[in-house]
């Protein structure tokens, strides 16, 4: 695989195009085989895009999360899976920066930006199975850990374990990936989001150092912290929009190419046909619709993360509203484009080669990661009782 080394020439959407378009390769072949797509995340290191999100002045690339979430999207079109680790690596990041002090995410920055280390996922703060035992001066993680999404092959874990002699609180931790006592296992294995590597892990015994511990400010502890689940939220609206702009892409590419009229239809040309029009019609609004709103909350996230420490909790709540809002707009019109460009397709395109099932396998697989039915709760108390979103890790 070409490597995208950094090029002052291109901008990181350019290079994401770029590293896509290698990516769309092997895309639907990966899809079936599942397991960490090594050969597509050493191109991520080498590329320079895993230090997008880290400011100039730590040797990043000072992407804004609008800019970010775009090369998120431009991932998604191709490879989901690509997409979610990635933009999993940001959301670890960002963890870091709002839950810890400066002492300890400033060198963790600079070291990602020079060294290219891959962030993996091991919090999931539903899964309370990893316990801490104190001593004097570190802690100890025990347990096991599922959904630890980019895990393996990562360089870095966020981790989270309960400490029960605290009233079970949850404590979080930033620690390297090859730590003793840490097993990765390779137990993903479900219809979608294939290469994820979203399994569980164990944690033997882990020694925890104090330095570790997020706990300055601390989880969900001010409003600006709070952003963390907001980021994750807005980073799946992405990801089910790029998922579902690729279906769109592939299937209006298919249409032309491949497909014939049917009998009835009096079309000379299948791209003429009444019925495949208004589908695309229809997709085409939903697809614009889900757009607009995602980049709306893209650009009220930026506001937010910039006012830091000043971010007060209406202004906090107001973004979580939006975010809210996209995500369910990408997630219902996501769904409805990836099952039916089959109707815009034909009988040919369900062929295995083609690959279309897995935009819809990978969107529905990805979407469940919270129900959507609490998330148009929230929406519906704030429409209607002007009751703001109360943070969560999952609002």
């Amino acid at each position: 695989m070409t490597a995208h080394l950094q090029d002052a020439a291109l901008s990181p959407l350019q290079t994401a195009r770029e590293l896509a378009s290698e990516f769309a390769h092997s895309a639907v072949e990966r899809d079936e085989r599942g397991g960490t797509p090594i050969a597509q995340r050493d191109a991520l290191r080498a590329s320079g895009l895993l230090a997008l999100s880290i400011p100039v002045q730590f040797g990043g690339l000072g992407a804004s999360w609008r800019e970010t979430f775009e090369v998120v999207r431009e991932f998604a079109r191709v490879d989901s899976s690509i997409a979610h680790v990635f933009g999993f690596h940001h959301l670890m990041l960002a963890t870091v920066r709002l839950f810890a002090r400066p002492e300890q995410w400033q060198p963790w920055f600079e070291l990602t930006a020079r060294k290219n280390w891959f962030w993996g996922n091991a919090l999931n703060p539903l899964d309370t199975r990893t316990t801490v035992r104190n001593f004097a001066g570190w802690r100890e993680f025990s347990g096991k850990k599922s959904f630890c999404s980019g895990a393996s092959d990562s360089q870095m874990l966020i981790a989270s374990a309960v400490d029960e002699s605290a009233g079970g609180k949850l404590l979080i931790a930033a620690i390297p990936s090859s730590r003793t006592g840490i097993t990765l296992h390779d137990d993903w294995d479900n219809m979608g989001q294939r290469q994820t590597d979203s399994g569980s892990a164990t944690f033997e015994r882990v020694r925890v150092e104090e330095s570790d511990l997020l706990l300055d400010p601390g989880p969900l502890s001010t409003p600006f912290a709070c952003l963390r689940p907001l980021i994750a939220q807005l980073h799946f609206a992405n990801i089910f929009l790029g998922i579902a702009q690729g279906a769109f892409e592939e299937a209006r590419q298919y249409t032309l190419t491949e497909t014939r009229p049917w009998f009835k239809s009096g079309a000379t040309q299948n791209h003429q046909d009444p019925y495949v029009l208004g589908h695309y019609g229809d997709f085409w609004v939903g697809l614009e619709s889900a757009r607009l709103l995602v980049e709306h909350a893209a650009g009220l996230l930026d506001k937010a993360w910039a006012k830091g420490s000043r971010l007060s909790s209406a202004e906090r709540g107001q973004v979580a509203v939006a975010i809210a809002t996209a995500k369910v707009a990408a997630n219902r019109h996501g769904l409805e484009v990836c099952s039916k460009v089959f109707e815009v397709t034909g009988a040919r395109a369900t062929h295995t080669a083609v690959g279309l099932d897995r935009h819809w396998r990978n969107l529905r697989t990805q979407s469940l990661h919270d129900p959507l039915d609490y998330k148009l709760q929230e929406l519906g108390d704030w429409a209607l009782n002007q009751n703001l979103p109360t943070p969560t890790f999952y609002s």
